[in-house]
């Protein structure tokens, strides 16, 4: 009975996987501070913010309890997106360049990402993108 039930559960977890599953891509979320560390949406700095991709379309943000900015739905697709940030603080650049998935489900995988255009400092703190706008 015990090795039924085991050869069952395998086997739900091997076929689960196979078409019915989706890997979607991690997100992106930026932390505005100034050169004093402080966070700028906490401060009430950075008031009006917003991300267009390459074909002027408005990408979804969502503000996070701690004041950081989750960009929505980035990342799904084959190849390199351009995106701009507007604020009223100062404006940049970005870039994210995704892949397919290599694995057992489908879905995508964001594999760079890169701010162009004005000088800004940024610093990768795994999890997220701690940005100086000053």
């Amino acid at each position: 009975m015990k090795k039924i039930f085991i050869f069952l559960l395998l086997s739900l977890l091997f076929n689960s996987c196979e078409k019915d599953c989706y890997n979607a891509p991690l997100p992106i979320i930026f932390e505005f501070v100034n050169s004093n560390n402080e966070n700028l949406i906490a401060s009430g700095t950075l008031t009006n913010y917003s991300v267009q991709d390459e074909n002027n379309v408005s990408i979804q943000l969502t503000k996070t309890s701690d004041n950081k900015v989750i960009v929505e739905n980035v990342g799904a697709y084959n190849g390199t997106k351009s995106y701009k940030f507007y604020s009223n603080i100062k404006n940049f650049d970005f870039s994210i360049q995704s892949s397919e998935f290599k694995g057992g489900c489908d879905g995508y995988q964001i594999n760079k990402l890169t701010f162009t255009g004005i000088n800004i400092d940024v610093t990768d703190e795994k999890g997220y993108y701690k940005i100086v706008l000053e």
